[in-house]
C-alpha cells in the first residue's frame, strides 16, 4: 500500500475512535441526566437523521471538492462542536445540538473517504484496501466503545471530549498534507440538485447497481430489525442483563478485525459479489443457528464465540459493497453513489427499526428473528445473482473481443 493510503487509513483511525466514544459516552450522560429512555433513543435517532437528509450534499461536496481537504476540515469542525460541552454542567439540548452537528458532519466524511480510497492505491489493490478499512472500523468500535465507557466512568463527560478533541487532532494532522494520488480526481460541475439525481440514476443505468442497491435494501432492513431484536433476545431467551447486550454487541468487532486482515492478504482477489455473496450468506446461516440455540443452552460464553465469529462476514459484505461503489461509476461520480447507498441503507435501518418493535409485541420472538435472518440469506442470494450476471457479461466481451481479433487476423491475410 502506499503512503497516502496508509495517512488516510491512520486518519480513519482516530477519527473513528474519536466518534465511537461519544457515540457510547453522550446518550449515556442524557439517560444519567435524565432518567429517560425517551430522551436516549431521540438522541440514537439524531444520529442517523442527518445521514438520510443530507446525502445529496455529501455526494456532491465528494465529487466536486478536494477530498482529502474535505475530510481536514470535517475533523476540525466535529472538534469544534463539541467544545461548547466542556462548559460546566451543559444543558441537554446542547448535547443533542452536538450530537446533530457530530452526526451531520460524519456524513460528509464518509462519501469523501470512501471516494479518496481509489485515488491513492492502484486498481487491483481496492479490495484489500477496504480489508483493511473493514479492520480499521473494527479496531475502532472496540477501543472507542471502551474508552468512551471507561473514561466516562473515571473522569466524567469533560474526560471524553478532552481524549476525544486529542484524537481528532491526530486524526487532522495526518490529512494536512497533500496526498500522492494514483489515480486523479475528475471534478463534477453539476449544480447540486442534478448532481443528487444523477447519483440516484445511476442505480438504474447500471443493472450491477440495481442488484446491489436491492442487496443493500434487505440487508440494512435486517440489520434495522437487528438492533431491535438483539436486545429483545439476549434479555429474553438468554435470560441475561445489559452487561451482556453490550458485551456481545462488542466482540462482533473481533470477528471484524480478522475478517479485515483476511480481505485484506488471501481473499483480496475475491470479486466483490463473491464478497457480498459469502458474507450476506455466512451471517444469515449463522444467525439461524444463534437464534434457536437457546433450546440447547443459555452460556454466555457460546454466544460470545459466536457472536465474535458473526463480526466476520459483515467486513466481507461491506467491503465487497465499497468496492463495487467506488468502481463502477469512475472516480468522478464515486462520491454521490456511495452517499446515496449511505442514506439508501440508514434509511432501511431507522424502517426495520420501526417494524420489529411492533412485530414483536405480535409475533412469537424466535419466528421474527428467523425472519431477519432469512433476510440476510436473500441478501446473499442477490450478491450471487449479480456475481452470475458479471461472469455471463465478462464471457460475452471475452466472446467478442475473441471475434475482432480472429477476424482483424484474417484480413490482415
Amino acid at each position: 500500500m502506499t503512503r497516502a493510503f496508509a495517512r488516510l487509513w491512520l486518519a480513519s483511525l482516530f477519527s473513528e475512535i474519536a466518534e465511537w466514544m461519544l457515540q457510547i459516552a453522550l446518550p449515556v450522560h442524557i439517560y444519567q441526566a435524565t432518567g429517560s429512555a425517551g430522551s436516549t433513543s431521540v438522541t440514537m435517532a439524531a444520529g442517523v437523521l442527518p445521514i438520510v437528509l443530507l446525502s445529496p450534499l455529501a455526494g456532491f461536496v465528494a465529487d466536486r471538492w478536494d477530498r482529502r481537504r474535505t475530510l481536514w476540515l470535517v475533523c476540525l469542525g466535529q472538534a469544534v462542536s463539541v467544545v461548547p460541552l466542556l462548559l460546566p454542567g451543559p444543558p441537554i439540548w446542547l448535547v443533542f445540538t452536538v450530537m446533530v452537528a457530530q452526526s451531520s458532519a460524519a456524513t460528509l466524511f464518509e462519501p469523501a473517504r470512501t471516494a479518496l480510497l481509489p485515488q491513492l492505491v492502484d486498481r487491483d489493490r481496492i479490495v484489500a484496501a477496504n480489508g483493511l478499512t473493514g479492520f480499521n472500523a473494527s479496531a475502532a468500535r472496540l477501543v472507542g466503545s471502551s474508552l468512551g465507557g471507561i473514561v466516562l466512568a473515571t473522569g466524567g463527560l469533560s474526560a471524553v471530549l478532552l481524549v476525544y478533541l486529542a484524537a481528532m487532532a491526530i486524526a487532522a494532522a495526518f490529512l494536512v498534507r497533500r496526498f500522492d494520488v494514483v489515480n486523479g480526481q475528475a471534478v463534477a460541475r453539476e449544480p447540486i440538485v442534478r448532481a443528487w439525481l444523477d447519483g440516484l440514476r445511476e442505480f438504474w443505468r447500471a443493472r450491477r447497481l440495481r442488484l446491489v442497491g436491492l442487496m443493500l435494501v434487505v440487508s440494512s432492513f435486517a440489520q434495522g430489525m437487528f438492533l431491535v431484536l438483539f436486545v429483545l433476545f439476549v434479555t429474553g431467551p438468554l435470560a441475561h442483563g445489559e452487561a451482556a447486550v453490550g458485551l456481545l454487541r462488542g466482540v462482533q468487532a473481533i470477528g471484524g478485525l480478522v475478517a479485515g486482515l483476511v480481505i485484506a492478504s488471501v481473499a483480496r482477489r475475491m470479486a466483490p459479489e463473491s464478497m457480498c455473496a459469502f458474507g450476506g450468506i455466512g451471517i444469515g446461516l449463522l444467525l439461524f443457528a444463534v437464534w434457536n440455540m437457546p433450546a440447547l443452552t443459555t452460556g454466555l460464553t457460546v454466544y460470545f464465540v459466536l457472536f465474535g465469529v458473526a463480526g466476520a462476514p459483515s467486513v466481507f459484505v461491506m467491503s465487497g459493497t465499497f468496492t463495487i461503489l467506488q468502481t463502477v461509476g469512475g472516480p468522478e461520480r464515486s462520491g454521490r453513489i456511495v452517499a446515496t447507498s449511505i442514506a439508501l441503507m440508514a434509511a432501511c435501518q431507522v424502517v426495520g427499526m420501526l417494524v420489529a418493535g411492533p412485530l414483536a409485541d405480535a409475533w412469537s420472538l424466535t419466528a421474527l428473528l428467523d425472519l431477519q435472518a432469512a433476510a440476510m440469506v436473500t441478501s446473499g442470494l442477490t450478491a450471487l445473482v449479480s456475481r452470475w450476471y458479471a461472469r455471463r457479461d465478462e464471457r460475452r466481451r471475452q466472446a467478442t473481443t475473441s471475434a475482432t481479433t480472429t477476424e482483424q487476423a484474417f484480413l490482415d491475410l
